[in-house]
């Protein structure tokens, strides 16, 4: 995985959506939903175009589907783990 561990891309994360949702990045807990912390569809939208730049990677993402495709939002462990994914693919 380069020089981005695992533990980095969690703190990268979590950082985006606490932006979103105008918290602190320690009030953010992975088992909470965008929607347990107030995040709606444009700050959804946001944080994917964050996590997009900060990551270098593309985001499979559809803003009019959000719950299509294979970029898992349910919670924030998921995308975590998404991104997880998305950084691995990329640096394979």
């Amino acid at each position: 995985m380069g020089d981005l561990m695992a533990k980095d891309i969690k703190t990268r994360v979590i950082t985006i959506i606490a932006e979103q949702a105008v918290v602190e990045p320690g009030d953010v807990s992975p088992e909470q939903s965008l929607e347990d912390l107030g995040i709606d569809s444009m700050g959804l939208v946001e944080a994917i175009f964050a996590i997009e730049e900060t990551f270098d990677v593309s985001v499979p993402f559809n803003a009019n589907e959000p719950t299509d495709g294979d970029f898992d939002i349910s919670s924030v462990a998921a995308i975590i783990k998404a991104v997880e994914g998305l950084v691995a693919e990329q640096h394979a």
